[in-house]
């Protein structure tokens, strides 16, 4: 599971991360001869920041006319990572922009030199940054904005550097997962949902009809509508996508251990005592005298879910929030990120799989294993386990369970795609947002 470190590193792979390498000691990355000549076949390049709670990381593409990609290199995706993100920085906003230097810089050096400035750069910051108080998040974006157009040669606009809205990110999201399938551009029924968990957030993004359209309901002035249109590659969609701030793995923990209290949290691993920090607020890690329980862990994590709060619509995945209504777009189901993680981390699937085909229920019965074990024994029943997440593997098991079968309602036995990955013309591509907002970016200057 890839988390926050605390010294700066930087992964450069091509599909696959192979190494990791201290930034210090890392070669900056000039434009190869293959680089150069790829202009020939290539129309336009994308340089994409996705500023995390965890990590900021970006992703530059390379696309023929008929924005198909094509390679980098070895590879469909040049991507370099840093930690920790850009909200860590909340006091320091010049710092928080300079911890993406290194990475622009390597970034732009990829590009061929005659088509920097015509390649756009885009900085898109997630829950991480949503979550600051004040003008913390508003200052580190100014000092990113100044980074960008004093310190690069790509194409810049201000309003490309901002905190991204839910439904851009899930949109994003939607459109490179489709994009990658190859079904971007078909009907609204032959495209896959997406659910994508993040630290802070967790989106649910995919195509309804328009009689389902049409029937959303009204949203409070201010709030991201539910719907949104969309056309991609010549064919318009309705696509359905909303942001669940404050419910991404990390947050829920949180949540968990505040509704919890001082007295113990019957979701933390039998003894262990610590505590876990978020959002700058510390909490006290511990399972209650009686010890940990699966049940009483499960109607813990319905009131972190809010599934019992009033639901004002039709359809309600939890607190309150319209689900969009199902329907043949949301039918195949792709779930990403700490779904992925959790599942490759206690074997649900084979932790180098790019992806498999998972059920609900598979993350209910590794829960039961997790819930019944304690701080001694918990290595050997889940071997490949970070230490990191020995206090919460019950509490995360259980919450992805209940996110995805309470909450956006699916059958336990469904038939659902985990994925981290996705075959590309006989390569992996990661299936993160920063691809799909690449495709919307480059057609919009067309």
């Amino acid at each position: 599971m890839l988390k926050e470190t605390t010294c700066l590193l930087l992964f450069l792979f091509f599909l696959l991360p192979t190494k990791n390498e201290n930034l210090l000691n890392f070669p900056l990355l000039t434009s190869s001869s293959s680089d150069q000549t790829a202009t020939d076949s290539t129309d336009s390049y994308a340089v994409v920041f996705d500023a995390g709670s965890t990590g900021s990381r970006v992703h530059v593409f390379a696309f023929d006319p008929n924005l198909a990609l094509t390679p980098i290199g070895q590879s469909y995706e040049l991507f370099l990572s840093t930690s920790p993100g850009l909200s860590s920085y909340e006091h320091d906003p010049e710092a928080a922009a300079l911890s993406l230097k290194p990475l622009l810089q390597n970034a732009v050096a990829v590009v061929p030199a005659e088509l920097r400035a015509q390649t756009p750069v885009r900085l898109g910051a997630t829950a991480g940054l949503r979550l600051l108080p004040g003008n913390a998040s508003e200052a580190i974006l100014d000092a990113v904005k100044k980074l960008l157009k004093t310190e690069s040669s790509l194409y810049y606009r201000p309003d490309w550097v901002s905190v991204l809205g839910g439904i851009d990110e899930g949109g994003y999201q939607w459109v490179t997962i489709n994009y990658l399938l190859r079904t971007l551009g078909k009907s609204y029924s032959s495209t896959v949902g997406v659910v994508d968990l993040g630290g802070g957030s967790v989106q649910m993004a995919y195509a309804i009809s328009e009689q389902a359209a049409a029937a959303a309901p009204p949203v409070a002035d201010g709030d991201d509508p539910y719907v949104t249109d969309k056309v991609a590659l010549g064919t318009k969609y309705h696509l359905y996508a909303h942001s669940y701030l404050n419910y991404g793995l990390k947050a829920a923990r949180a949540q968990s251990l505040k509704l919890s209290g001082d007295k113990g949290n019957p979701c933390v691993t039998n003894g262990y005592q610590g505590t876990y920090e978020y959002s700058d607020v510390v909490y006290k890690v511990s399972p209650p005298v009686s010890g940990m329980s699966i049940r009483r862990c499960g109607l813990l994590t319905r009131k972190v879910l809010g599934l019992d709060a009033p639901c004002f619509h039709r359809n309600c995945s939890f607190n309150g929030v319209w689900n969009g209504g199902g329907g043949d777009g949301r039918n195949n189901l792709y779930v990403a990120s700490f779904f992925y993680d959790t599942a490759a981390e206690t074997g649900i699937i084979e932790p180098n799989a790019p992806g498999a085909t998972v059920r609900p229920i598979q993350y209910l019965k590794a829960a039961k294993r997790a819930c019944a074990a304690n701080v001694d024994n918990i290595n050997s029943t889940f071997p490949l386990i970070d230490k990191r997440d020995v206090p919460f593997l019950c509490m995360d098991l259980v919450y992805q369970y209940m996110l995805l079968v309470d909450g956006f309602g699916l059958d336990p036995l469904q038939e659902i795609r985990v994925l981290k990955e996705v075959k590309y013309k006989g390569s992996l591509v990661g299936a993160a947002w920063p691809l799909g907002c690449a495709v919307e970016l480059l057609s919009s200057l067309k």
